[in-house]
């Protein structure tokens, strides 16, 4: 086999790998939506088992995989530091209020406002870099604002067709989207993604547990909601994060995070068709004014990588 039809097949496993792992986050907030919509089910207690199975599966596998990498890292009390500060502001509070806007909204919905992140962590860079935004940054926020006026109101002033609680929650799943990318950059580069995110949804898992004292509230349901959970901690977490990893490997990830905006798409095909959501042409208008942001400013990116690397 030459080396041109390798490269080939290895850039059509990323692109096959984004994919599915986009669908399958997007399967997970159908299934989130599926236990709010016919269950008593507390998002806090929901988020801690996600988080607390998720991570000791990651783990197992970054053992296997590469056991010397997840113990060093325990002994880094620095970046000890700053994982315990990634696993309660980045990974507990971006799931946690990821949920908390599916149980307010449905899976669409929650899915494209946390997809403002991007813009949010756009903003953060220009004020820390005491810079105005320049033309592509100035319109992903117009078409983000135009997003979600669209989704809030669907074009009129005098009422919201979707709730406060949603709207907020979406917005705070953005910004905890924002932390979550933010926050890991420099120990992710140097431990990698599989101790840094295992750990992580661990020590965060156990946090929200003591916070809420999970283990104080109840949770009645059966096998279709146990079906459901493994969706969003098994297909949503452990899977969707293995393909991704994969096709961030194989094809670099400014083009496996474009490729992963599926997941909008994909959460809200799953609620219409599963789950019976109803969503009007404003509110796909609405979805693609933010995923147009996401898109301008992947490419921006994108852009900007081609030209560090001719330098």
């Amino acid at each position: 086999m030459g080396e041109k039809t390798r490269g080939r097949r290895r850039e059509l496993r990323g692109v096959l790998c984004t994919l599915l792992g986009g669908i399958c986050w997007g399967f997970s907030g159908s299934c989130g939506q599926f236990l709010f919509q016919n269950y008593t089910v507390d998002t806090k207690w929901l988020t801690t088992i996600r988080l607390i199975i998720a991570g000791i599966i990651l783990i197992i596998f970054g053992m296997i995989k590469n056991r010397d990498s997840m113990l060093r890292i325990l002994k880094d009390r620095a970046d000890m530091g700053r994982l315990l500060i990634f696993a309660v502001l980045g990974l507990m509070f971006c799931q946690y209020a990821y949920l908390k806007a599916i149980s307010h909204s449905n899976a669409g919905t929650a899915t494209v406002l946390q997809y403002l992140g991007p813009l949010m962590i756009m903003i953060y860079t220009c004020i820390r870099s005491k810079r105005a935004p320049d033309r592509i940054e100035v319109l992903s926020i117009i078409f983000a604002v135009a997003g979600v006026f669209v989704l809030a109101t669907h074009g009129s002033l005098d009422s919201m067709v979707i709730t406060k609680q949603g709207l907020i929650w979406g917005l705070l799943a953005a910004l905890g989207l924002a932390l979550y990318s933010l926050i890991p950059v420099g120990i992710i580069g140097k431990w990698g993604s599989v101790p840094i995110s295992g750990y992580g949804m661990l020590i965060g898992g156990i946090a929200l547990c003591i916070i809420s004292t999970a283990w104080n509230i109840k949770v009645d349901v059966d096998a279709n909601g146990v079906l459901a959970m493994a969706g969003i901690i098994l297909v949503g977490t452990v899977i969707a994060f293995t393909l991704y990893l994969q096709g961030v490997n194989d094809i670099g990830v400014i083009k496996a995070s474009m490729i992963a905006c599926i997941e909008p798409a994909a959460a809200t095909v799953f609620a219409a068709v599963w789950l019976k959501t109803k969503f009007t042409l404003i509110d796909i208008i609405g979805f693609a004014f933010i995923l147009t942001t996401v898109v301008l400013l992947s490419n921006k990116k994108g852009k900007a990588a081609e030209t560090e690397k001719r330098v």
